[in-house]
């Protein structure tokens, strides 16, 4: 699969912000997240989570619905559908301080 577009917005001392783009039969590729994350998706669809162990889940992700994963999370993200899909990711690097 080609590669998703993955376009950081913000990278700062607290956060990491990324605006992830899967047009149809992209993929993030073998991945393991090192941080805390939470994603907003921006357009819905779905998206194919492959886990290490090679079962696949599909994934109905709803624009304005975020979710929240911890570190360790491991998996390549496929959209094999036709419509492109859509997220920002903001990975938690310590929390802000005021």
């Amino acid at each position: 699969m080609e590669q998703a577009i993955a376009k950081v917005e913000i990278e700062n001392a607290f956060c990491v912000v990324t605006r992830w783009t899967f047009p149809p039969g992209t993929a993030t590729g073998w991945h393991r997240h090192e941080k805390d994350y939470v994603v907003m998706p921006t357009i819905s669809g779905e998206l194919t989570i492959v886990q290490p162990d090679g079962t696949e889940v599909v994934s109905s992700l709803t624009a304005g619905e975020p979710y929240a994963r911890t570190v360790g999370v491991e998996h390549d993200v496929q959209n094999r559908s036709d419509a492109t899909v859509e997220f920002v990711e903001v990975e938690i690097i310590r929390p802000a301080r005021g």
